[in-house]
């Protein structure tokens, strides 16, 4: 079974909606390790209401912060620090998606990052949002997973945009598993034709 981290270009750039789709399409576990800020309606929460299979599992976060703000920040304010021996993975012999908290290079104290969270076996899906700068911003993390060796693969989300989404593949040789179009809503039905569209190219991607 494979572990599937979830990262993004920055923050704000569809990694829970995606998180969503990977979970339906492979009826994976789900586990967002560090959850800051909305802890009513964390995105474990948004993701358990978005899936339709019954088999999926939504493990606890490792940290649930009260600011919705950077993980090491948000840790200060509620007085602790985020030591990442004590993240450990959930027991599961199912996939399992995890999903970062912002951009690669997000602190989660004074010496480490989300990347960190990252271990060599994991596949590594980036969310790439289209908006003007996003084409550098992609180039940096996924560049960035490159130098680390870690299988990685990009999901695009927005309206179509050819010129982006070919140099960004051109330059980087990473594998697309498929591109989010603007949804006028994101509900069960939404994800699952989502899921059902990416599904032969994510199990291609796990399987390689």
């Amino acid at each position: 079974m494979a572990n599937i981290f979830v990262t993004g270009i920055g923050t704000d750039v569809g990694k829970t909606v995606v998180s969503a789709i990977l979970v339906e399409a492979l009826q994976a576990d789900y586990f967002k390790p560090v959850q800051a800020g909305d802890l009513d309606y964390s995105d474990t929460h948004k993701v358990q209401e978005l899936i339709s299979n019954e088999v999926s599992q939504f493990h606890p976060n490792s940290y649930a912060l009260q600011t919705p703000m950077s993980p090491h920040g948000a840790a200060e304010i509620d007085n602790i620090s985020i030591d990442i021996d004590n993240i450990q993975l959930p027991e599961t012999k199912n996939h399992l998606v995890i999903e970062g908290a912002g951009g690669l290079l997000v602190p989660l104290n004074d010496h480490q990052t989300i990347a960190d969270l990252i271990l060599p076996d994991y596949k590594v899906i980036v969310v790439s949002r289209h908006y003007l700068g996003s084409i550098n911003h992609s180039l940096l993390s996924l560049n960035f997973l490159k130098n680390r060796q870690l299988d990685t693969a990009v999901i695009f989300n927005g309206p179509e945009t050819s010129s982006t989404e070919n140099i960004i593949q051109k330059m980087t040789d990473f594998p697309i598993i498929g591109r989010l179009d603007e949804e006028q809503s994101l509900d069960k039905q939404t994800i699952r034709r989502y899921a059902e569209m990416f599904s032969d190219k994510l199990m291609a991607f796990i399987n390689s």
